[in-house]
């Protein structure tokens, strides 16, 4: 059965391709990782199915996330890629889709220019631009059209994005590359430094998701982990604890604090004043790593809540600007 395209919203983020469809809600959500084959550059696998492939190929297949830190660093894949993921979502239809999609705050024209083109290739009929704090905003049920200040600190895989938003424009924002992938790194560093051992980027964000945290916990938990010997280069088990994840991990942490810091100072006396009533509101996946909410609160002073579904949030903001998609058409 052919239907006509519909309108799609796309959070393109570097560690999770979130997709919405008008009328159906979040449809697709998948680990933004491609499979090829080096020889033949023909894509062997996309999402889920390749994420299992990283770190684990023979010579010729290269297991690859074409996007980092929050930006396409592989056209070609990214292109074959979004291909994949507009097809699986739109299905069979007689036309192509008009698509939203989510870009850190601080991209540049060529970075837009980039996205746009990669998705116009892959099979959208027209291509819109939203920058991620607006979207995390909205789809954290915040009114943006009013003339009040709030703060969205939106914490993905390759950027966290701060934006002060008022009357539906961010007033002030900024977009450092510290998020979660550099938590990740930050754990294989300790590991490496501290137990000299070697470990992949899977067993980091393991560590992360279960024992990781930014703030001391009351009780210090422990999970047990495989890696390669530095000096024996053999295979062996170590047990790590969460007050280690708390000396690995507290350095990225900081980095956003500092730059939360940073907007703040920069943000108008009555917007300010406006942050300070309705506090802070975190959204993605990153923001999800243990006590950050409450060191932000505790640095800061101010009220800090983690949006309800934080990593669907800018997928959700973007499904709910398609509907102002045929006044931007317009346009």
């Amino acid at each position: 059965m052919f239907n006509f395209g519909q309108d799609i919203g796309i959070d393109l983020g570097t560690a999770t391709i979130i997709a919405y469809v008008k009328g159906k809600g979040v449809v697709l959500r998948e680990p933004s990782v491609v499979a090829v084959d080096s020889n033949t550059k023909e894509v062997l696998a996309v999402g889920q199915e390749a994420r299992r492939m990283l770190g684990r190929t023979p010579g010729n297949i290269v297991a690859t996330r074409p996007l980092r830190e929050g930006v396409i660093s592989d056209y070609t894949v990214t292109e074959k890629m979004l291909k994949y993921f507009i097809n699986k979502v739109n299905g069979k239809t007689i036309f192509s889709p008009r698509t939203m999609i989510c870009i850190p705050s601080r991209v540049t024209e060529v970075e837009k220019k980039a996205v746009i083109d990669a998705a116009t290739q892959a099979g959208a009929r027209k291509v819109f631009l939203i920058e991620e704090p607006i979207a995390a905003a909205i789809g954290a049920g915040i009114d943006i059209a009013k003339p009040c200040g709030n703060m969205v600190v939106d914490i993905g895989g390759g950027t966290t994005d701060i934006a002060v938003i008022s009357l539906g424009g961010s007033v002030e924002s900024t977009s450092l590359k510290v998020a979660g992938d550099k938590f990740d790194e930050s754990i294989v560093k300790y590991i490496k430094k501290k137990h000299n051992m070697m470990i992949g980027e899977r067993t980091a964000e393991d560590l992360k998701i279960n024992i990781g945290c930014v703030y001391p916990k009351v009780q210090d938990l422990e999970m047990e982990i495989r890696g390669r010997d530095l000096t024996t280069g053999l295979p062996k088990n170590i047990v790590i604890h969460s007050s280690e994840m708390l000396e690995a991990l507290i350095e990225p942490a900081m980095q956003i604090v500092d730059a939360v810091h940073s907007v703040l100072e920069k943000t108008p006396p009555e917007l300010s004043a406006d942050i300070s009533d309705r506090g802070i509101y975190m959204t993605g996946g990153g923001c999800l790593i243990d006590g950050l909410d409450r060191l932000l609160q505790e640095k800061t002073g101010i009220n800090v809540m983690i949006a309800n579904d934080a990593v669907s949030c800018v997928a959700l903001g973007t499904g709910k600007a398609l509907d102002n998609l045929d006044n931007l058409d317009r346009k």
